[in-house]
């Protein structure tokens, strides 16, 4: 076959590539910037050419080529080229082909449209990797702008309760969700690793109050803060009394989630497809073999089988995908605050 299953990541052995390898590795086809996807140590990296500023402030001084959506490279024989994820901004699934042999590995993607990410695109092909972060009928999300109407009247109520709102989201991705649906006169302050991330991945930070060791919580008086879990339960949240934590991730789905974290309000909004979004995009590629990674893997790949008579299996990786209890796959530079 294409694509082996190997212990340093999913390889490619005709083109001598991985894609998002676990372990160095001399060449790297990287599907996002998250940090489960995107690790340090390879000699030589591809990834699309919108992930090229956030690899290398993640990643350090990189050998990096970049591509752009549908453009092909060839490497001894194999055709390569990156297709919209719709995960986080240059997010991309990697079409590979040689005589005829057509994979796709998709990396972390989602289906739904959220209004800032370049939507998801199914590619024909006969194997298909996917992700199953969600993979449970219970996850169905809701559509991106009722989550947003949902943020915007929770802030406007907590504001006018006189209440801070703080909330919690990954730097890469939910937090420039986040700020795009946000939709509010009130001052808006990013934590510096937020902050950051914007600024490294071109986004307009001209309207939002960078966190330093000199803010004075008046501030806001009141108004919103957005940051990452890291600081949940730390001396550096608690500078915002009085305010109401809420927390934006698919988990929120399940109010035991939103419970142990002691959040005040929980956002369905994710990165990753629910359920319906699973089914459709692989059902979209036609392949008849698929291979199901992080999630409910097992419980995914025996639908697909009982279900739409797949040959669908489980593959072991390292690859995370989405988390509450903590920041582990936004494993990036924080500034002591």
């Amino acid at each position: 076959m294409l694509i082996q299953f190997t212990n340093n990541g999913i390889y490619c052995r005709q083109a001598d590539v991985y894609i998002d390898p676990w372990k160095p590795v001399n060449k790297a086809i990287i599907t996002h910037a998250h940090s489960d996807h995107a690790r340090t140590g390879n000699k030589y990296y591809l990834a699309h050419k919108n992930s090229e500023s956030i690899l290398r402030y993640r990643l350090g001084n990189i050998v990096l080529q970049t591509l752009n959506y549908y453009e092909t490279i060839n490497i001894n024989g194999v055709t390569i080229s990156l297709h919209p994820a719709g995960h986080v901004i240059g997010s991309a699934q990697v079409r590979l082909e040689y005589k005829g042999e057509i994979w796709v590995v998709s990396g972390d993607y989602k289906v739904k449209n959220d209004g800032y990410t370049i939507p998801f695109e199914p590619v024909k092909c006969q194997h298909f990797i996917t992700e199953s972060t969600f993979g449970l009928p219970i996850y169905n999300f809701p559509q991106a702008e009722e989550v947003n109407l949902q943020l915007n009247n929770w802030v406007e109520e907590n504001a006018a309760r006189g209440l801070n709102s703080v909330i919690i989201g990954y730097a890469l991705g939910k937090a420039q969700r986040i700020l795009t649906g946000l939709k509010t006169d009130q001052p808006v302050l990013l934590h510096s690793t937020i902050y950051n991330t914007n600024e490294a991945l071109g986004f307009d930070n001209s309207r939002y109050i960078k966190f330093t060791p000199e803010f004075k919580k008046e501030t806001l008086n009141p108004g919103i803060v957005v940051a990452t879990g890291s600081v949940v339960g730390s001396p550096w949240l608690r500078r915002f009394d009085p305010y109401k934590l809420a927390f934006c991730s698919g988990w929120m789905q399940l109010r035991g989630a939103r419970r142990r974290r002691n959040a005040d309000k929980g956002f369905v909004m994710s990165d990753h497809a629910d359920w319906n979004g699973l089914n459709e995009a692989v059902l979209a590629t036609s392949a008849e073999n698929i291979y199901v990674t992080h999630g409910y893997k097992s419980v995914y790949s025996k639908w697909l089988r009982e279900h739409y008579k797949l040959n669908a299996v489980e593959v072991e990786t390292l690859f995370e995908g989405e988390g509450i209890e903590n920041d582990s796959s936004e494993n990036v530079k924080e500034e002591k605050e």
